[in-house]
Parts: structure tokens; sequence; C-alpha cells
């Protein structure tokens, strides 16, 4: 039961716009606060962007929403929050952020046992014709599942 996961946000705008070359667990630096609001499913990563800054990763753009029984403890709902990860993975993603085209977007939140998790993915900007081209093959196996369901009946 310790690797049960729990998905709280999802960024399926991040899957839209880019292609998802690799993908990363890390930890996330949250006050007491926060993570209840997160238990409680009061986060969202539609707007949020991963950069390294000064050999450390951090994420902006995350909002979590105030704890409503929380008081003067209650942080800024949009600050910048850590991404725990190791040294080794840092610089390999740094080197990689170098090349042309290739960013960092934070894909989903979730709990695995009592820890809270952000999976980010290295991406690649997809051209206004690629999402035309998903867009038509997602319509195209949409049609097919329609029609085998049809001919079930």
């Amino acid at each position: 039961m310790k690797d049960s996961i729990k998905l709280i946000a999802n960024n399926k705008k991040a899957y839209h716009d880019y292609f998802i070359d690799e993908k990363f667990e890390c930890g996330i630096e949250l006050f007491g606060t926060e993570v209840k609001s997160i238990r409680s499913g009061k986060c969202s990563i539609k707007e949020a962007f991963v950069r390294i800054e000064k050999g450390e990763v951090y994420v902006f753009g995350m909002h979590v929403n105030p704890y409503e029984k929380g008081n003067i403890f209650n942080k800024d709902p949009l600050r910048a929050k850590k991404l725990l990860m190791h040294r080794q993975e840092i610089n390999r993603l740094e080197g990689k952020i170098r090349e042309k085209g290739l960013t960092l977007v934070p894909l989903q939140v979730y709990f695995k046992g009592s820890l809270v998790k952000v999976e980010i993915g290295l991406a690649r900007g997809k051209k206004l014709y690629d999402k035309r081209a998903d867009i038509a093959k997602k319509d195209q196996r949409r049609e097919v599942e329609r029609d085998y369901k049809e001919k079930l009946r």
C-alpha cells in the first residue's frame, strides 16, 4: 500500500502543445497547509512551467489554493516551489535544456504513499501542423471505436 498513487492534477495541455521526450519524478518542497490543500485536491498546473536557477529546479505558476482552515500560516498560492531532484539529474537536464527547442513542463501532481510528487517532462514544442495531425488521429480513432461499438449492437 506504500506505493499507492492518487492523482491530484494533470496537465493535458502539455501533451497537446509539446512532444514529451523524457519524464522525471521529483519531490516538491511544500509547507503543511499546502499539503493539506493538495490532499483535498485544490491544485492546478495548467499554466505552470519549470526552470533551473542556480543549480536548483523550481516550478512557477503552480496554483495551490490556500487551506480554508489555515490562518497566518497559509502561503502565497502562486509562489515558486522548489523541486527535489538528484544533482546528477539536474546537471543532465541543464545540459539538455541548452539544446535548441527543449523545455521542462510539469505533467502531473500526485501522492505516492504519503509524499507529494511532481512528474516533469523534457519537451519539444509542437508546430501547428503537428497539433492538427494529432487531432486528426484522435478523430479517426474515435470514429473507428464508434463504428465498432455500433457493430456490436
